[in-house]
């Protein structure tokens, strides 16, 4: 089951990229699950299933690099875990007065930015290893369903691994 999640999020990434050539200022976002995916915004829907296709043919023909996004979440968690992670060492069991803090503060600010970098560095490894799996295997796109909720508009791809 984590698999099929993992090549669903390869194949939202993928299709993410193909759908920023055509429409590169419209918000765009993903969620995968191991049933599929939803594609978060206003996209038409045939232009969504020719960006599904050719996110597939891509990824199968070898173009693995499409499976790791920029505005991945999981970019984002371990920039949200690092930074305040490495920022609280050197201020851990800090009391008094904050004259003697000293020397903490300039070294919290650049351990955080040393995990802003670090963060930087990992989620694209992160994403290659953990997150996604561009060999797609049998996964295959069984329907594209267009989901219209108050003024929110989004679609849901079902997919499936025979």
């Amino acid at each position: 089951m984590f698999l099929q999640t993992r090549r669903n999020h390869a194949l939202e990434h993928a299709t993410l990229h193909v759908l920023a050539r055509e429409f590169p200022l419209r918000p765009l976002a993903g969620y995968s699950y191991p049933g599929g995916i939803f594609i978060f915004g206003d996209v038409p829907t045939a232009a969504l299933q020719a960006a599904l296709d050719e996110a597939e043919r891509r990824l199968r023909s070898g173009e693995s690099h499409l499976a790791i996004h920029p505005g991945c979440g999981t970019n984002l968690a371990l920039t949200f875990y690092l930074v305040p992670m490495l920022a609280w060492l050197p201020l851990r069991r800090v009391s008094g007065a904050p004259h003697r803090w000293g020397w903490r503060i300039p070294l919290a600010v650049m351990l955080a930015l040393l995990g802003l970098f670090l963060a930087r560095l990992l989620g694209p490894w992160a994403q290659k290893y953990l997150t996604t799996e561009a060999h797609l295997g049998n996964l295959r796109v069984e329907s594209v369903e267009l989901i219209l909720l108050g003024g929110w508009k989004f679609h849901h791809i079902r997919t499936r691994s025979a």
